[in-house]
């Protein structure tokens, strides 16, 4: 027991010290470590199989919307990067640079892609001709690299996974129309899948895409009352077209530019998993991604029968479900202790008495709660325990943000909310960038979005008392 216990109390309380909580559950979980570059991680196998699974859930819900994916080069000549003044402005800062090729000095530096708008307009400049090109909508799944001062695994780091779809458009309209079904796309995987509300809405020009014309952006709230931008998708109008020539004949044989969109989700989304949902105990991984949805723990392994059940049990368990069957050497107490650390959402303990009386003990990870069910119909009663922690993870998540979400109609008010208490702060605004620019200098807190689903708190701009035009969530945020 004294091991069992000390194996938790080497994470830290989140209350004590949220940030380095964090840290002590990426490491005890073995999601990801550190490597010997500035700012990358080594992503481990269980870290890994959270992505898998968020991969191939996104990949699905993309291709049924009509998207191929396809890939890009790592690397973009200079010459290529400068073609839209306001996206190579916005990257500059963390742009990496490749000067040599072997002992050889590069006649032209090469950038180690931070994103790939200009080599898919590139590559869309010669493969777009007709309106019978279009749409194309594409995306790929890969890693950039962005030079961050500051680094943390998985919220921010110099080099990450991500999808980055891209896609043309005949019309403005369709451009637009694709760009909030894609939105939209985040938003329910956030809630269905990883069992994270969001709030959808649009950035401020301040904070929109580098070379946008509007961005749209997903916000979750994190236990500590941080906001983390969780999706974006942008909505890039026809100004890439024009810097990169990407035009079209249309069927009245004129021609014209194409309207594009953008859109990305990487893996700073598990951080976000593990900031919405974790505790002092560790992970809590919503079942629908989990990479073991539930663990077989036998109890009294030694005894004749218990093993050979068990492992009967898990056969049968693992067509239909994510199975891991633990039959270590290690203490039941220890694998307890183990898998709650590790976020698996059930645990089945089955013991020689278990197997006498038919059934089996289900644990749940949420509330530890415990449940005898017959082996004539544990796997019903698995599906209804993962649906149920499914919902109640969402529940819980939801719960928070309202707790943690507050109004504002003065300034006095607004920024002893964001000192005392934080979270998200609803707040009118007039529209004015130097507001928003003084918000962030006197408080820290930086829009997060003008959501879509606007409120009348006040006729006035929480800062400067002018006639406001939008309801702003703001806030601090990772």
């Amino acid at each position: 027991m004294a091991q069992e216990k000390k194996m938790v109390e080497e994470i830290t309380s989140m209350e004590e010290d949220f940030a380095q909580w964090y840290t002590d559950i990426i490491k005890k979980a073995q999601l990801c470590e550190y490597s010997g570059v500035r700012g990358c991680m080594v992503i481990q196998p269980y870290g890994y199989a959270i992505w898998e699974n968020i991969q191939k859930n996104l990949d699905a819900r993309f291709k049924k919307t009509g998207v191929e994916n396809v890939y890009m080069p790592m690397f973009i000549p200079e010459n290529l990067l400068q073609r839209e003044k306001d996206h190579v402005e916005g990257f500059a800062p963390e742009v990496a640079w490749v000067t040599h090729g072997g002992t050889e000095k590069l006649q032209e530096r090469l950038c180690v892609r931070p994103t790939s708008e200009t080599l898919f307009c590139e590559h869309y400049a010669g493969a777009i001709r007709s309106y019978r090109d279009l749409p194309k909508l594409y995306n790929q799944w890969c890693s950039v690299v962005r030079w961050e001062k500051t680094t943390r695994p998985f919220l921010r780091s110099a080099e990450f996974l991500w999808q980055e779809g891209h896609t043309a458009h005949a019309t403005a309209e369709e451009a637009q129309e694709r760009t909030i079904q894609m939105l939209n796309v985040y938003a329910d995987f956030c809630e269905q899948e990883l069992a994270i509300p969001v709030i959808k809405g649009q950035k401020t020009d301040k904070e929109k895409f580098a070379g946008a014309h509007e961005t749209y952006t997903i916000e979750s709230m994190m236990h500590d009352g941080k906001a983390l931008q969780s999706g974006t998708s942008h909505n890039f109008g026809d100004g890439f077209a024009k810097a990169f020539g990407i035009q079209y004949l249309n069927d009245n044989n004129e021609l014209t530019h194409v309207h594009q969109t953008s859109w990305g989700m990487s893996t700073r989304i598990i951080g976000a998993i593990i900031m919405v949902h974790g505790d002092d105990a560790g992970l809590k991984l919503p079942p629908r991604i989990a990479p073991i949805q539930a663990v077989i723990v036998p109890v009294a392994q030694h005894k004749e029968g218990v093993l050979e059940r068990a492992n009967a049990l898990y056969d049968q368990l693992s067509e239909k479900f994510r199975m891991k069957l633990d039959a270590s050497e290690k203490s039941p107490g220890w694998k307890f202790s183990e898998y709650e650390m590790r976020g698996v959402p059930v645990r089945i303990e089955l013991g020689p008495k278990d197997i006498e009386n038919n059934q089996a003990v289900l644990v749940s990870r949420i509330d530890r709660s415990k449940t005898f069910v017959s082996l004539d119909n544990i796997e019903e009663e698995l599906a209804k325990m993962l649906d149920k922690i499914q919902a109640q993870m969402l529940e819980a998540a939801k719960q928070n943000r309202e707790e943690k979400t507050s109004s504002a109609v003065t300034y006095e008010e607004f920024k002893q909310i964001v000192e005392e208490k934080g979270g998200f702060v609803k707040a009118m605004w007039c529209g004015d960038e130097a507001c928003e620019m003084k918000i962030k200098e006197d408080t820290t807190a930086t829009s997060r979005c003008i959501p879509f689903e606007q409120e009348q708190l006040a006729d006035t701009c929480v800062c400067c008392g002018k006639p406001a035009t939008k309801m702003v969530y703001w806030g601090k945020a990772y």
